[in-house]
């Protein structure tokens, strides 16, 4: 049968043992101190395992097993949290659908774009379940997304760019120029810490990013020149005015995913300044890709230095510079 027992450096109760020969050793989710809910999920599992050992796995598989399963197989985790919450411990793979679905994603993100229900719903949902048929846990299930309207990539000239760092307060002013000059994620510039910084190597790591994996980037003479004037060199390299750092990202927050929230408000101000219009912090990425490819024409390097994982995420900024092959058109006879 199983037994309750603690996990060294989790606040969770697990759970090991075997019944009818399934040997387990998971956890409940649920904190140790609360043993009456651990007892009960106790006797859920082992009434499910029972099951499983006379009717198999498809018949009892759950949603929460078949995420743990893709998490141990190395898959990606972002957005699963919330997700895991909603569906709980109990809801097995054969409850869900495609209302079920639906349901989920409006719940978690009731007033969000179509592009952020499909990235932080619908896309690990499905990640899930296609793992989960891999391994014959459930039926191969197509699920229907939201439709995501191809989002125009917003940029700005070079002369923009210096308008705005010029408009920005003290304390953003290298961080805007680190973004538009090394086209890092918001949440990677945040955090990153001098010890990933090589101001002699005109180098910068970013480590565990947002596709797990890290790369490299070189830094322009623009972002030596700012992070040299920087009075710190240790912990973080971008500070909040009073000196601070930016508060970390709430991962059990499902509507805490951005990290531009951190320097909305200055960053703003300084947009307002510069007299641009719709321009948002992320926006300095676009741009920084725009100007890469507008200068280099080299689509690889660009997915290298960026980090995208798919070609297909920065073809989009080929797309952006086709007026600047007006001249090609003339030569047609």
């Amino acid at each position: 049968m199983l037994k309750l027992v603690d996990r060294h450096g989790s606040p969770y109760a697990y759970l090991r043992g075997t019944v009818r020969g399934i040997g387990i050793f998971e956890s409940t989710g649920i904190v140790k101190s609360n043993r009456k809910a651990a007892n009960e999920y106790k006797a859920l599992r082992e009434a499910e395992l029972l099951e499983e050992s006379i009717h198999g796995k498809r018949a009892v598989a759950t949603f929460s097993q078949a995420a743990l399963s893709l998490i141990e197989a190395g898959g990606e985790t972002r957005f699963l949290d919330p997700i895991l919450v909603y569906f709980g411990a109990a809801t097995r793979l054969s409850a869900l659908g495609q209302d079920e679905i639906d349901t989920c994603a409006r719940k978690l993100y009731p007033n969000h774009a179509p592009a952020t229900l499909v990235r932080q719903a619908y896309a690990p949902i499905s990640a899930v379940l296609h793992h989960a048929a891999r391994r014959g846990w459930c039926d191969e299930i197509t699920i229907e997304r939201p439709t995501v309207d191809n989002a125009v990539v917003r940029w700005i000239s070079y002369e923009e760019a210096a308008a705005l760092v010029a408009s920005a307060a003290p304390h953003l002013q290298p961080l805007i120029t680190f973004l538009l000059y090394t086209g890092a994620r918001i949440g990677e510039a945040l955090w990153l810490d001098w010890q990933n910084v090589s101001l002699d190597r005109a180098h910068v790591q970013f480590i565990n990013t947002k596709n797990g994996t890290s790369r490299g980037v070189p830094l322009h003479q623009k972002v030596i020149t700012a992070l040299k004037q920087m009075k710190h060199t240790t912990g973080c390299v971008f500070l909040k005015t009073d000196g601070g750092i930016y508060r970390p990202l709430d991962e059990t927050n499902p509507h805490d995913k951005s990290a531009g929230t951190r320097i909305k408000t200055g960053f703003q101000g300084a947009v307002r300044r510069a007299g641009l219009t719709d321009f948002s912090p992320h926006d300095c990425r676009h741009t920084w890709a725009t100007w890469h490819y507008q200068a280099n024409r080299d689509i690889g390097a660009l997915q290298h230095l960026g980090g995208w994982k798919t070609l297909s995420m920065v073809m989009r900024y080929a797309h952006t510079n086709v007026a600047e092959l007006d001249q090609t058109i003339e030569r047609l006879r």
